[in-house]
Parts: structure tokens; C-alpha cells; sequence
């Protein structure tokens, strides 16, 4: 497995350099998990740490 992280190149914020996103891809590429967009790589970046550090322990919550 493996995050990647991408700017956008499509729609309205392309031409000013368009918003970074993250995905996690398994190791046949398939993509298992994204995030939102971001303004700015670092931010990205952040989410990526955060999911990081879930771990067992992580509730998981809902229906």
C-alpha cells in the first residue's frame, strides 16, 4: 500500500494551480481510500499523518 498525493488539473482551479488531494492505493493500484482537497500541499500532507496514525485502538462509529 501506498498515499499518493496529486494536484488537481481539471476545473475552475487549474489555472491558478488547482487543489492537492491524497489517495491510498493498494498494492495491485487499486484505489482503497481518498481525502478531501486541500489549498496547500502541507495541509495534504497533515490529513496523510492523521490517518497514519490510526491504528486498532480507533473507534469506527455508525449504523
Amino acid at each position: 500500500m501506498y498515499f499518493e498525493i496529486y494536484q488537481e488539473t481539471r476545473g475552475l482551479m487549474s489555472a491558478t494551480g488547482g487543489q492537492w488531494r491524497w489517495r491510498l492505493r493498494a498494492a495491485n493500484n487499486e484505489i482503497i481510500a481518498s481525502g478531501e482537497s486541500y489549498r496547500n500541499k502541507q495541509d495534504c500532507l497533515a490529513a496523510i499523518a492523521l490517518v497514519k496514525n490510526t491504528n486498532s485502538q480507533t473507534p469506527v462509529r455508525g449504523v
